[in-house]
C-alpha cells in the first residue's frame, strides 16, 4: 500500500461525523500527517458554537507533538 493510501485509510477510520451536543460537533474533516520518521498522526474536526473549535490539522499535530514528535513530512486532508 502507498502512503497516501495509508494516510487516506487513517484519517477514514477516525472522521466518524457525529454531534457531542447541541452546541458541539465533531469529525466532518480529519487529517492525517506523516512525521520525519515516518508515522502517521490522525485528527479531527471539533466544532463548537463559541468558535473555540479545532481544525484536524491542528488536532492532528498535537497528537503529534504529545508523542514526542515535531517534524512533518505530509499532511492529507478528508473532509465529508
Amino acid at each position: 500500500m502507498n502512503i497516501w493510501s495509508e494516510m487516506y485509510r487513517k484519517a477514514k477510520q477516525v472522521q466518524n461525523s457525529r454531534t457531542i451536543s447541541p452546541f458541539i460537533e465533531a469529525g466532518g474533516v480529519a487529517a492525517a500527517i506523516l512525521t520525519a520518521n515516518n508515522n502517521i498522526f490522525v485528527g479531527i474536526c471539533i466544532d463548537t458554537s463559541s468558535s473555540l473549535g479545532m481544525c484536524a490539522e491542528r488536532n492532528a499535530i498535537a497528537n503529534m507533538i504529545t508523542h514526542g514528535e515535531s517534524k512533518i513530512r505530509i499532511v492529507k486532508i478528508l473532509r465529508y
